[in-house]
């Protein structure tokens, strides 16, 4: 109990004996990790890329305008801009400015950083703004005029809270926010979903929802597709299961009657439904579409869009006007397809979309399903900087951009591996590096996440090329259980007690390293973030003689008091609830900080995090770091005031970090006669 915990009162986010610490921890890690010309030089580096004016701007589809936003050496908290499509076929577009944040946050004297913008459809001329300070996931809500660019005097505002917000009406949106006692559910997200008309004070709005205090949250939308206009509340029951209610306009509540924990939405006529266990004959990771209307009159007779099998699984899917783009993996490599409803109600028709190289990760962006079936797809690769391209379903494509590449990758490939798990599991990795069979081993960097069904795809990664790659050093990323990879089966099997199969399959992959002769205990590092921090925890304290060296970012590490701190109540589903004995056991038998010793083997650890994160409390970082220094274990602690869960909210803080993160395994991780880590 907490009462038990020496290191608990560094809990207090803002306490100023805390602060202290952190400060002196933070002086520390900067003596031992940037102190010096080579790490400056490599902030530098690492701050072009990010900053660099040839980056493809990623856009939004708003009616006749694509929206961007943007952040480069000029623009550090970033610019809301929009262009047309003929100039973004351009090679220097002309963009208008719709939001200065940088000139929002001098002229109030607060360190916004932008949250995004729920943008009314479809007349696409209003927002509201979400702004958060420092980067946390709490934000100030502000109604934004998209044809004058300015905030509107008198409209919505809401202030700092972990808000949810969307358009019923011009005049109306549908809001769930911090209003008071019994506002919040116990993980501290909306309890209530209000309908708010302007002019109307909050708390004197109709509440047409509620969520019980157990729930993670409630949830309200309005689906304005002309022709279809209908309203969904519902509430959140965990992390992976919900209710969800078709709300007449008489107010009645009529259930949408799937699994709890599937995933189901109406888009036009159909009922779009995401199997995540077995229903009606389907089996679990599937893709079924139904009438609406025949679904709420009772038919359960589906037309099945996706079905997987041991090697796929569903990615993605996106609507344009006619068709969906269905994103689908096979052994966590993307395949594209067109799917189009027969308006007869037959089976739906099917084709390929494009092309995807082996190795590669593809996305579609930029869709506008009120409007026509144009879509962008962007297709990179661990060595393939991004291509976008745009098209029509059903004509001709053509490249609009492509990215330069931004790190040396001469002589390096990218390879896929399986390693065998603990329970003979088959598990996927990717390995971007040298030629080892001719190089021979040399310092490598395993990253893996684990958990919540999130997939680890390829991606250019032009930060990690530049920091590690081009200076001899091997970057792994394992498709460990907990993941989505394989579906949702692959997810389950490492839920709650099962979470050790994601441990032992990251400790599979590092012991095929050292088999592959890829690398060796004394050249490896492991690397991972928020859930992947719990995954470091594990192979500090049981696979600590696998790795030289272990870095963990907005880390989950006391897993006995996840759930009292921050967002951790909305998280038991994922881990189990320590409350609960049956529970308990083995969450104290996976909590990284209750299986700290001194006599335990420890490789040096960096633990990074932000004191503004309010999803993953700071204090995970802190106990961990106060216990092993007081140990007497290696141990670095760099914590940013401000940045939330990402830990920066600008480009040049996020260069800080990541300069820090490879200098540190630079220093920790051996050389070898054939790879440099100068």
């Amino acid at each position: 109990m907490i009462d038990d915990d020496p290191y608990a009162w560094l809990e207090d986010v803002e306490g100023e004996a805390a602060l202290a610490w952190v400060r002196e921890r933070n002086a520390e890690t900067n003596v031992a990790l940037a102190d010096g010309a080579a790490f400056g030089e490599l902030t530098t580096r690492l701050r072009e890329v990010l900053d660099s004016p040839e980056r493809i701007p990623c856009i939004t589809r708003r009616g006749a305008f694509l929206y961007n936003f943007w952040q480069d050496a000029r623009h550090v908290r970033g610019v809301w801009r929009r262009t047309t499509l003929e100039q973004y076929r351009k090679d220097v577009p002309e963009w208008e400015t719709v939001l200065d944040v940088d000139a929002l946050a001098a002229g109030e004297g607060e360190p916004w950083v932008w949250s995004g913008a729920v943008v009314r459809d479809p007349d696409h001329d209003r927002a509201l703004v979400r702004l958060s300070r420092d980067g946390s996931d709490a934000v100030v809500v502000r109604e934004f005029d998209l044809v004058s660019c300015a905030f509107v005097e008198g409209g919505f505002v809401v202030g700092e809270a972990k808000t949810r917000i969307g358009w019923a009406d011009a005049d109306t949106v549908l809001i769930g926010t911090d209003t008071g006692p019994g506002s919040l559910t116990d993980a501290g997200y909306p309890r209530t979903v209000r309908r708010w008309r302007r002019r109307i004070p909050l708390l004197d709005t109709e509440i047409v929802f509620e969520a019980e205090d157990g729930d993670v949250s409630a949830f309200g939308w309005h689906d304005a597709t002309p022709g279809f206009e209908r309203t969904f509340v519902g509430r959140s029951l965990d992390f992976f299961r919900s209710e969800q209610y078709l709300l007449t306009d008489d107010g009645r509540r009529v259930r949408i009657d799937v699994p709890d924990d599937a995933h189901a939405y109406a888009h036009r006529e159909h009922l779009i439904v995401s199997l995540k266990t077995g229903w009606l004959g389907h089996a679990a990771g599937s893709l079924l579409a139904f009438g609406f209307e025949a679904f709420l009159a009772g038919d359960r007779t589906p037309q099945v869009l996706f079905t997987p099998d041991e090697r796929s699984a569903l990615a993605g899917q996106t609507w344009t006007r006619h068709h969906l783009l269905l994103e689908t993996m096979r052994d966590v490599s993307t395949v594209m397809e067109v799917l189009t409803p027969d308006p007869d109600g037959g089976a739906w028709s099917r084709k390929p979309l494009a092309d995807v190289p082996p190795l590669s990760a593809v996305t579609v962006v930029g869709t506008d399903p009120n409007a026509s079936d144009e879509y962008f797809l962007d297709v990179s690769g661990f060595l393939q900087p991004s291509t976008l391209s745009y098209g029509h379903i059903g004509g001709d494509s053509e490249i609009l951009k492509q990215a330069p590449a931004r790190f040396d990758a001469r002589g390096l490939e990218v390879e896929q591996h399986f390693a065998t798990s603990a329970d003979g599991t088959r598990v996927p990795y990717f390995v971007i590096g040298p030629d080892h069979t001719r190089t021979g081993p040399g310092p490598a960097v395993l990253y893996g996440y684990g958990g919540f069904q999130l997939c680890e795809t390829p991606y250019y990664g032009a930060v990690t090329g530049r920091a590690w790659l081009e200076h001899g050093g091997t970057h792994v990323i394992a498709n460990i259980r907990g993941g989505g990879e394989y579906g949702p089966a692959w997810h389950e099997a490492a839920r709650g007690a099962g979470r050790v199969r994601a441990f032992e399959d990251f400790a599979a992959v590092a012991e095929d390293l050292h088999a592959r002769g890829i690398t060796t205990p004394a050249l490896l590092g492991a690397h991972g973030a928020s859930n992947g921090g719990l995954l470091m925890g594990a192979m500090l304290t049981r696979y600590p003689h696998l790795f030289a060296a272990i870095a963990a970012e907005a880390p989950l590490l006391d897993m006995l008091r996840f759930h009292t701190l921050l967002a951790g109540a909305s998280w038991t589903a994922e881990y189990g609830n320590p409350d609960n004995e049956a529970d308990r056991s083995h969450l104290q038998a996976i909590s990284p900080y209750h299986q700290l010793a001194a006599d335990r083997t420890s490789p040096p650890l960096l633990l990074m995090t932000s004191t503004r994160d309010d999803r993953v409390h700071p204090a995970h970082a802190r106990k961990t770091a106060a216990r092993l220094r007081d140990l007497g274990h290696p141990v670095w602690l760099w914590e940013n005031t401000g940045g939330g869960h990402s830990g920066a909210g600008d480009n040049q803080q996020a260069a800080h970090n990541d300069a820090l993160l490879y200098t540190f395994f630079r220093q920790h991780l051996a050389t070898s006669p054939h790879h440099g880590t100068g």
